[in-house]
């Protein structure tokens, strides 16, 4: 049996924000993306609202759901390509506040 690191745990996409993420912000650009790709930043109950309303303003934002919930979709039945829409790990890269 070979040890596998342990995956880090998420942190906030805001910027030099190092506290656990809880939620996922899923987004696209639509004069990039296909409409039903998402890209997904994650935040802390504290950054939440504001990386929402980043996205929300330039009509990006798409659905905000708990970590937990996200998650448990990625593993779903019928999931392993990621899900639908090319849905994808949650990743910590917001822009700058």
């Amino acid at each position: 049996m070979t040890d596998s690191p342990a995956r880090p745990a998420p942190v906030c996409s805001a910027k030099g924000c190092r506290t656990a993420a809880v939620w996922v912000l899923a987004w696209n650009n639509p004069k990039l993306h296909t409409p039903e790709r998402r890209k997904t930043w994650l935040a802390c109950e504290e950054h939440r609202e504001h990386l929402s309303q980043f996205l929300g303003v330039r009509g990006f934002l798409k659905e905000v759901v708990a970590l937990a919930e996200w998650e448990d979709r990625q593993r779903g039945p019928g999931r392993g390509d990621g899900g639908p829409g090319g849905a994808q790990e949650p990743r910590s890269s917001a822009p700058d506040r």
